[in-house]
């Protein structure tokens, strides 16, 4: 007989069970929200060459020398290689090479131009300004991207900036949907008397696009226990993660459980010490995760939030997944009405987090404002106004 875990507990349980996936190459720009898969070093220095910082006069700065002959004018891109003596200048321009023999570049704004020479005030400069160094970013053997870091816009432009097109990534994870329900019609079709539409499927899909995730099929299927044997066998053919909304708990119309104990899953834990989604299952069959989620979409969503997402991520090579992501104080006091660790529908705005009304599973109506849940756990009776909770963004 399995134990029931805390909230705590399960997410150890599912973290020490996560399997990374192996890692692919691509292009850069296509890797966008992925996790690199080894730490990467920089092949060259970058700058690779000296260069402005600024418009203005690049020199070899001298104190006591505040006035020098303009023989040049270097461009950004500009390949000729040019040298000043002490008492010269060139006119240069924002990310153009440094020409031999200068050290300082003063600023356009800073300087008085009289028959091909400057002057300025040596009280508004000093040696070595407004120069770019070689290597100043980054220099060729440095470390600049850790092993399970996510590319960003601003890691491709690093990645660009040091002459790389494709990257190691960790692959994504193929992710079946199964939604169970009788009751359930698609959105646009005309109500029965008993049934509802299925915002499960929508749901579920949605959030996995917003992880970036969207190799992925979906299946809507009845409550029997053929069927969702069927679609259950044929799902774990075709996925690394498998979701089933429904059909979990111990009515006599809920199959799901008898359906993967017959297909051989390992259950890791089935129930959690939580509200909402306690009948929740999570089990494994060889490499593949199997998430079994209550059908009620308030719990559906707060349970891909806090189990199925740092699962996800952490299967792409993401550390540390599980961690909440911010402690911000609350906007107002709050008594839990459960001993349960309660998994809350939340507003975060002005670095507070405010927890919504209607915290009922099966209502969705504050979902018009979530951006986060907040988890309060068995021990936290209540919460006074300013204190901080765990808050794990959408």
């Amino acid at each position: 007989m399995l134990t029931m875990p805390s909230v705590a507990e399960a997410k150890k349980i599912l973290s020490s069970n996560i399997i990374t996936l192996p890692d692919e190459e691509l292009p850069i720009i296509g890797a966008l929200g992925r996790n690199v898969s080894q730490d990467i070093y920089a092949p060259i220095d970058v700058p690779s060459f000296d260069n402005s910082a600024m418009d203005g006069f690049a020199l070899n700065y001298q104190q006591g020398n505040s006035s020098y002959k303009i023989i040049s004018q270097i461009q950004a891109g500009d390949s000729a290689l040019y040298r000043l003596n002490t008492d010269e200048t060139a006119r240069i321009f924002t990310g153009a090479p440094m020409p031999q023999g200068a050290d300082t570049v003063i600023q356009q704004e800073l300087v008085e131009i009289h028959n091909d020479e400057i002057s300025f005030d040596e009280n508004n400069i000093f040696k070595g300004v407004n120069v770019r160094l070689r290597g100043s970013q980054c220099k060729q053997g440095d470390k600049i991207l850790l092993s399970g870091s996510k590319i960003t816009p601003g890691s491709v432009a690093l990645l660009s900036s040091v002459g790389m097109r494709k990257i190691r990534v960790h692959q994504q994870p193929k992710v079946a949907l199964i939604v169970t329900g009788n009751e359930l019609i698609e959105p646009g079709k005309t109500l029965q008397h008993g049934q509802i539409y299925n915002s499960n499927e929508p749901a579920v899909l949605s959030y996995l696009a917003l992880l970036g995730i969207t190799n992925t099929i979906s299946v809507q299927v009845r409550d029997n226990l053929f069927d969702v044997q069927y679609q259950l066998s044929r799902a774990l053919q075709q996925c690394d993660v498998l979701i089933i909304t429904g059909g979990i708990s111990v009515g006599e119309y809920d199959f799901v459980y008898q359906a993967l104990i017959n297909e051989n899953v390992k259950p890791l834990f089935y129930k959690v010490k939580q509200k909402p989604g306690k009948p929740l299952f999570i089990g494994m069959k060889e490499n593949k995760h199997i998430f079994a989620l209550p059908g009620n979409p308030a719990a559906v969503l707060s349970c891909i939030n806090q189990y199925v997402k740092p699962c996800l991520l952490g299967m792409r090579g993401e550390k540390e997944s599980f961690r909440p992501s911010v402690l911000l104080p609350l906007s107002h006091n709050y008594t839990k009405k459960t001993p349960l660790t309660n998994i809350l529908k939340a507003k975060v705005s002005h670095s507070e987090a405010t927890i919504l009304s209607g915290q009922d599973s099966f209502n969705l109506q504050s979902f018009s404002e979530v951006n986060a849940f907040v988890v309060l756990y068995e021990e936290d009776a209540s919460k006074q106004k300013g204190e901080k909770v765990e808050v794990y963004y959408l």
